[in-house]
């Protein structure tokens, strides 16, 4: 991995903590089957409902608010990471519109806080779990195991054109 990538890693990850890492990853992704929330609906914090919710799609976040409209600074940290990875299609669940998610989530990884991050079914962590995958590569790697290429990689090969 080279020196530039790092870098950007870190600088990209310092942005989104801040919150200016650019344009939210749900413009573009909420138009036509990117970003989707959920409503409630009964049993929604099932073992059984969540445990669709989770496999639903390769990469899930249970956040507060949505990709578009963050509303803590840790789940718009997660949006703004799978942001510069170029993940535009996943599935985000607002966990504050269905108390009954917002509870069987936890209950389910048996992990306190939101937000959380699943690929392909498996629980990954919050925003400190994802951030520290960001700044080492490893989220590169995992990403990869899924069929998807970040675009991290991308602006390495840029760099290196220059």
């Amino acid at each position: 991995m080279s020196a530039a990538v790092r870098a950007g890693w870190r600088l990209g990850a310092a942005a989104a903590l801040r919150g200016r890492a650019g344009r939210p990853l749900s413009q573009a992704a909420g138009e036509g089957g990117g970003a989707q929330g959920s409503g409630g609906g009964s049993g929604s914090g099932s073992r059984e409902a969540v445990e669709r919710l989770v496999r639903e799609h390769p990469v899930v976040v249970f956040m507060k608010g949505s990709p578009a409209q963050p509303l803590c600074g840790f789940s718009n940290a997660v949006v703004q990471i799978l942001r510069l990875h170029g993940v535009e299609d996943y599935r985000a669940h607002d966990v504050l519109q269905d108390p009954d998610l917002r509870q069987g989530i936890k209950n389910y990884s048996n992990w306190p806080t939101i937000p959380q991050v699943y690929l392909n079914g498996e629980f990954v962590g919050g925003c400190d779990i994802l951030l520290q995958m960001h700044q080492n590569g490893d989220l590169v790697e995992e990403l990869k195991k899924l069929g998807i290429r970040s675009a991290l990689l991308d602006a390495e090969k840029d760099q290196e054109k220059k």
